[in-house]
């Protein structure tokens, strides 16, 4: 069972995780809307989209968890902006399809129902050995005799 201590330092980074991400999407629309007069919208986004996710992955991982940016974690962080996509993108249709959500509220409610799973992946991804760490903890919890 993780100690006070780990909770302590993992609701800091949720919190901070927050927060990168309202910079972020604030960065990625500035760049939008600077971008978008020299190009055509779709090149505009692509272009903003990808720049904010570099600077998404740097406010990550220095602000939210702390850690040394590596070639390797940046090769690897697209990975995380996929998976909000894809859970977004689902819970989009979901939530239209299914559940009747009003199509004006329901991406706002898909892109919060994501962000957990984004925060475990990019967490995974910036700081090293998080997923064996948890593999070890839930090994030890099985294991255990109380």
């Amino acid at each position: 069972m993780p100690n006070k201590s780990d909770r302590k330092t993992q609701l800091g980074q949720i919190v901070r995780f927050a927060l990168v991400g309202g910079v972020n999407t604030g960065t990625f629309f500035v760049l939008y809307l600077l971008l978008h007069p020299f190009m055509p919208y779709f090149a505009a986004y692509s272009l903003a989209f990808v720049l904010a996710m570099v600077g998404s992955f740097f406010m990550n991982t220095y602000f939210t968890y702390r850690t040394r940016p590596t070639w390797k974690k940046f090769l690897l962080f697209p990975l995380t902006n996929i998976t909000n996509y894809v859970i977004q993108s689902a819970g989009l249709y979901a939530l239209v399809t299914w559940a009747g959500m009003n199509t004006k509220i329901a991406p706002l409610v898909a892109a919060v129902l994501a962000i957990p799973f984004t925060f475990v992946l990019s967490r995974k991804i910036l700081i090293p050995g998080t997923a064996r760490k948890a593999g070890e903890e839930g090994q030890a919890r099985s294991t255990s005799t109380v």
